[in-house]
């Protein structure tokens, strides 16, 4: 099998994808990315219509033009356990506009990767298991996206030195290592294991272009890795939290049901959810392992020169 490289790896002032994240990936941060030279990754579900989503591919497509080639691409991501008839008008404006690449999560790709391939467009998944893995290289997915123990929100479970190498013995594709990166070292680390990309989320909510509330990002700056938990009790699955909001939101860490289905967090932390008093990511809020690499809250650019940096430095 011949090895795939990323065509706009030149591109990049550091191997990074700055992480697709509910409710902080807005538009100024996937722009600041862009420009600053890390992959600028967003949930399509952080767009509150078509129209809007339209609008910021269009926006990312100007600044790209202007920028004559020194820019990175942007890469929205797709949900695949939402409504099949909006997942597909999401195909349509991400084709329409010519989108270089694009992460699926939560379901199989199956469905989408004809559309976005004739588009043009490279198609990463998301990943936790090495079954996984496999079932999205069937489906014909480009590369995969690691998600490790350590990664903030919806996390996995697995080792990141045996999960890649694992996956490097039957894929020789491009790999993205997500979970427990805190700074250009890490991603470092991550290309000698075989990756060919990190990324990056706890680190870019707590910079000044994301959506995250400044209490959230001061929070970030405060915690260490004993302040992250992992717990069922807001989504039904295994997710990282940090552990002084949930104090903060009146909850016990040590006393949460831990048993929940999907269906009864939704339910009783979801958003819009009649009688949900307290709303999962934006009243419970959500970390990595890497905070204890967070203790100021730069710009975008900022960081990405302080990860490049590092990066270089690390030899």
């Amino acid at each position: 099998m011949t090895k795939q490289r990323l065509p706009f790896l030149d591109r990049l002032t550091v191997p990074v994808i700055a992480a697709p994240m509910l409710r902080v990936s807005g538009i100024e941060l996937v722009s600041a990315a862009c420009r600053a030279g890390v992959v600028g990754a967003f949930p399509t579900a952080n767009c509150a219509s078509l129209e809007e989503f339209d609008a910021w591919l269009r926006r990312l497509n100007a600044e790209a033009e202007a920028a004559g080639g020194n820019h990175a691409p942007y890469c929205p991501n797709l949900i695949m356990r939402r409504d099949p008839a909006k997942v597909r008008a999401e195909v349509d404006i991400i084709v329409r506009n010519s989108a270089e690449v694009v992460i699926t999560s939560v379901g199989s790709p199956a469905s989408v990767i004809p559309a976005l391939h004739d588009g043009g467009c490279l198609v990463l998944a998301d990943v936790a298991s090495l079954h996984h893995a496999e079932r999205a290289l069937e489906a014909g997915v480009d590369g995969l996206v690691l998600l490790t123990a350590g990664a903030g929100g919806h996390t996995g479970w697995a080792n990141p030195f045996a999960f890649v190498c694992a996956v490097r013995a039957l894929f020789d594709g491009p790999i993205v290592l997500a979970g427990g990166l805190s700074d250009g070292v890490a991603v470092k680390a991550a290309t000698v294991l075989g990756c060919d990309l990190g990324s990056m989320g706890t680190r870019f909510i707590a910079t000044r272009e994301s959506l995250g509330s400044m209490p959230y990002k001061q929070m970030l700056a405060r915690s260490s890795l004993d302040d992250v938990m992992t717990t069922r009790a807001f989504t039904g699955l295994p997710a990282n939290f940090l552990r002084p909001s949930i104090v903060q939101a009146g909850l016990d860490p040590a006393a949460l049901d831990e048993a929940v289905s999907v269906q009864e967090a939704r339910s009783r932390f979801g958003g819009g959810s009649e009688g949900a008093t307290i709303q999962r990511w934006a009243d419970l809020w959500s970390a990595g392992h890497s905070v204890s690499g967070v203790s100021t809250v730069p710009s975008v650019a900022e960081l990405v020169a302080a990860l490049g940096a590092e990066f270089a430095g690390a030899g």
